[in-house]
């Protein structure tokens, strides 16, 4: 597939007075004059430039080139770097056409393995993302890191500008349906409408509330590492850290949780893309604070994917395998303990796992799960995996 015809250089604005070797600039591949390689790349950098979808936040096309100045600047991390950045993605003639290219520019990056990171743009393009997956032959998880639950029932349909109310109804509704999982961390209570949790749990969808997550971040990491995808807006961080969103609240995540989410995201070897939308920069600070919280995070979803450990083989000796007999049916619950990283998965049965090409039974856990399951207790993640089975 030829790039080229999707995409604009990075502007020289976003790399000037770099000299540094060590930079991180200095260690990948940018789109300045020929479009970088993407074929043999890890990770792909896609800037987004398309802010139709919400009419609130004009401004938000100048967000990638904003993100970049900063993370440009920033120092190389651990690993030998395969990295592009493959510019600009030019916007098309509607929203809907500008989701599509980026269907199809990600679609084109995960089947060769690379990751693409999508910065700037307002939320509602993560349904281009999404349908990226659409050919792949798989059931796939999404995770949604938001201060809000995008399904606003009152939208309306024919108003592209308030698109970002709704796209996660477009998600839930997209025909052919290769949702597995939905998850969603840090919303806020009073900014939902109280239904909403509700009805994804109907569908055995997870929802975890900001204070949930403040108080255990680490109770997320399973949460996260079930994700093929990751969709980030930055309402879900507090004011005080990321004060470049018109939807900023006081309360939130902070920069630090912010970037301990990308740490998991980025080491989870099942995630393939990840998109981190709403910044604006005309709501930042004159020090550009929120424009270097994005840098960061990005920065820490590069650094955990080099420090992927590929835990897949659950036969192997880098497992410790423990089966738990229950008082009740099942008679058994069968949990995996890697020796290395000491994460946790545990065995959900799937009736239908010869019928779609990939699809696992073997899901993340927590070593909470695992204790619940010695005293003769079906763990709730259990519960809802197998649920969806059925």
């Amino acid at each position: 597939m030829n790039l080229n015809i999707f995409f604009s250089p990075v502007s020289p604005e976003a790399y000037e007075g770099i000299y540094a070797a060590n930079s991180f600039f200095r260690s990948i591949q940018v789109y300045t004059d020929i479009i970088p390689g993407y074929e043999e790349a890890d990770i792909a950098i896609v800037g987004l430039t398309e802010n139709r979808g919400n009419s609130e936040n004009g401004g938000a096309e100048r967000a990638a080139d904003r993100i970049r100045s900063a993370l440009y600047r920033l120092k190389k991390g651990s690993g030998a770097y395969r990295v592009v950045d493959l510019g600009n993605l030019n916007n098309g003639h509607s929203v809907e056409e500008t989701r599509l290219r980026i269907k199809e520019v990600c679609e084109t990056l995960i089947k060769h393995q690379t990751l693409p990171i999508l910065i700037g743009g307002t939320h509602d393009l993560d349904y281009g993302q999404y349908q990226a997956y659409e050919n792949m032959e798989k059931l796939i998880s999404v995770l949604s890191v938001d201060a809000r639950i995008d399904i606003e029932p009152n939208t309306e349909p024919e108003n592209e500008g308030s698109a970002w109310k709704n796209h996660l109804h477009e998600i839930l509704v997209h025909e052919p349906n290769y949702l597995l999982n939905y998850s969603h961390i840090a919303y806020q209570s009073y900014l939902v409408d109280q239904t909403v949790p509700g009805l994804l749990e109907k569908f055995y969808f997870d929802t975890y509330r900001l204070g949930r997550v403040n108080q255990n971040l680490t109770s997320m990491e399973p949460v996260i590492r079930h994700a093929d995808m990751m969709s980030f807006d930055l309402s879900a961080i507090k004011m005080d850290d990321a004060p470049g969103n018109m939807h900023a609240q006081p309360f939130g995540l902070s920069g630090q949780e912010a970037c301990q989410i990308c740490w998991y995201a980025g080491h989870s070897e099942k995630l393939s893309s990840a998109g981190f939308y709403e910044y604006n920069p005309d709501w930042d600070n004159e020090r550009k604070k929120t424009a270097s919280v994005v840098a960061t995070m990005v920065w820490y979803i590069i650094e955990g994917y080099y420090h992927r450990t590929y835990e897949d083989d659950f036969e192997s000796n880098d497992f410790i395998k423990y089966i738990v007999p229950m008082p009740s049916e099942p008679s058994v619950l069968t949990f995996y303990k890697a020796r290395k990283s000491e994460k946790w998965w545990m065995e959900v049965p799937n009736p239908q796992v010869e019928t779609m090409k990939e699809r696992k039974s073997i899901v993340p856990c927590d070593p909470s799960d695992y204790q619940m399951a010695t005293q003769g207790e079906l763990p709730d993640r259990w519960i809802q995996n197998h649920a969806k089975y059925l």
